[in-house]
């Protein structure tokens, strides 16, 4: 007989986690659960009630389970969003971690095989990402049923935001799950979806949707958010205004090669949102962990009384930053570049400075209020290691360190996506490119240094720019690249040598097992293959 799935089980948690915000939504008559149709009756007679909920989406963001973590026990990988972001920068080739005990990402690190069983540690990273996906999704959907799409009323900015933040999950889902978007995947098996006002007994009897229906639902989505959410004016950058759905249809039109739409996408959001990259000597300083600062559009806010910071290691500074004296970081589960992509990097760029060099030296040991730090980072004598995150306020320790707001969209990204958009067709991608990376990176730079066409040289450049925030899985899948270690000369023995062609079957992760039990739309035989290499 089937169980109830960990997914399943989180989203029944989540629904009594949220009760405290809605109780006046969830009450029906004698105690009865009120339905969809009467909780959008309620919704109007109180304008507040999606607005209000919009609160628990992003909370799944930084959400921490402490003593009951997705996979039923405390886990120090088990902090939110962010946590995602490392496991997929450590599946790729550009970020190296060591092989300890400490390192709590590490398993991402082989690329041999994907097993699908919750005993083993593949499943239980593939089981950790679903669940926090799906439980955003959920979370989403909470705020979506609320409302009527086609008279919102005052709840549309409620209601374009969780459909933004769906999608989005969606959108990443569909790049784990299956192979990227192409003619040849369209009706290809991509993942679950799950709607707002699915009846729980639909959502155990729930199949794969097709890549196509999952990509049509992404961008109806996000295409609503991009025309309502106009006039929406955010308290902070922790929310999705329209600037950022521009900026995530973006992300999504890329996926789908409409490379004019992707591009058009992408220099609306530039334009609603007045960002701009970091300048040069911005970026010649620890950061990428405050959101107010002028390249980001969206980002995760943290604070001192958030969870993950009171716990003081479970959060991402603790596993990425090099100047958090108080976590794994510091005592060796540290993040390097690869030293192949590490060696491109010209001596003019200023991100070569975001890593140490063979002689441990990099211009950031003497940034202020991080150069206190200096001789513990040298300390380790770890040639490229990573300097380029800095901590919440520029300590070494403490609540504030911990404080690091984690960034989803940024000035620069969308400069690349709108350089690959252009590339791709036909336009001037070559002036963008070099208008960027001239005035906010490298004064020497020209298109073509690097001996490659111009759309792996835009890929070149997400790869350094982007390097650790979470993109480099996604742009793999996209562009069907292979994985290539073995020019690196400091990768772990056990994992130097686990290259993988592009478009392996190996790169598509697998459903959870406790998914394929529970839900009875989905069987052993319609999970993904289980392949080595």
């Amino acid at each position: 007989m089937k169980t109830i799935s960990k997914y399943v089980s989180v989203l029944l948690v989540a629904a009594l986690t949220f009760t405290a915000c809605d109780d006046w939504m969830n009450a029906g008559p004698e105690g009865a659960t009120k339905t969809a149709d009467q909780k959008s009756a309620a919704a109007a007679a109180n304008p507040d009630a999606a607005a209000a909920d919009i609160s628990a989406i992003y909370a799944q963001f930084i959400q921490l389970y402490p003593g009951l973590g997705d996979l039923g026990y405390s886990r120090h990988n088990d902090f939110g969003y962010a946590a995602i972001c490392m496991f997929l920068e450590e599946q790729g080739q550009d970020l190296v971690s060591p092989n300890i005990g400490y390192n709590w990402f590490n398993y991402s690190d082989f690329t041999k095989n994907r097993d699908n069983s919750l005993t083993t540690t593949y499943g239980l990273i593939d089981h950790l990402v679903w669940n926090e996906y799906y439980k955003i999704i959920h979370a989403c959907n909470n705020v979506i049923e609320l409302v009527e799409r086609e008279n919102p009323g005052a709840q549309k900015y409620a209601l374009s935001q969780a459909l933004a933040v769906r999608a989005m999950c969606y959108l990443e889902l569909a790049q784990l799950f299956q192979h990227t978007y192409s003619a040849a995947t369209l009706d290809k098996p991509c993942v679950p979806i799950v709607k707002d006002r699915m009846p729980a007994e639909q959502q155990l009897t729930n199949p794969r949707a097709s890549v196509e229906t999952v990509f049509n639902m992404i961008i109806s989505d996000l295409t609503y958010a991009c025309d309502s959410l106009e006039g929406f004016v955010r308290s902070d950058k922790g929310y999705v205004d329209q600037a950022v759905a521009f900026g995530l249809r973006a992300r999504a039109n890329l996926v789908m090669q409409k490379w004019a739409d992707a591009a058009d996408d992408a220099d609306k959001a530039l334009s609603l949102s007045g960002a701009a990259p970091l300048t040069i000597a911005e970026a010649n300083l620890p950061g990428f962990s405050m959101a107010d600062a002028h390249n980001v559009l969206w980002a995760n806010i943290v604070t001192e009384t958030n969870d993950i910071v009171q716990t003081g290691i479970i959060n991402w500074p603790s596993h990425m930053s090099t100047w958090y004296g108080d976590g794994y970081t510091s005592v060796g589960a540290t993040r390097r570049i690869a030293s192949a992509l590490y060696d491109e990097i010209s001596e003019t760029d200023v991100r070569k400075g975001w890593w140490l060099n063979e002689d441990l030296e990099s211009p950031l040991l003497d940034a202020p209020g991080y150069n206190a730090l200096k001789a513990d980072v040298i300390a380790q004598e770890t040639p490229y290691l990573n300097v380029k995150f800095g901590t919440g306020d520029g300590t070494v320790t403490g609540l504030g360190a911990a404080a690091a707001d984690w960034i989803l969209m940024r000035a620069e990204e969308l400069i690349l996506i709108k350089a690959e958009g252009l590339a791709k067709s036909g336009g001037d991608a070559t002036s963008v490119l070099n208008q960027f990376v001239q005035q906010f990176r490298d004064p020497s730079y020209t298109v073509g240094q690097h001996g490659l066409s111009i759309e792996d040289e835009i890929w070149w450049q997400r790869r350094v720019e982007l390097w650790g925030e979470g993109f480099a899985w996604g742009d793999i899948m996209r562009l069907e690249k292979p994985i290539t270690r073995t020019n690196s000369t400091n990768w772990p023995e056990e994992w130097a040598n686990q290259d993988v062609r592009a478009k392996h079957p190996v790169m598509i992760w697998r459903i959870p097992q406790a998914e394929i039990e529970a839900n009875h739309g989905i069987s052993e035989a319609d999970n993904n293959p289980f392949v080595t290499l």
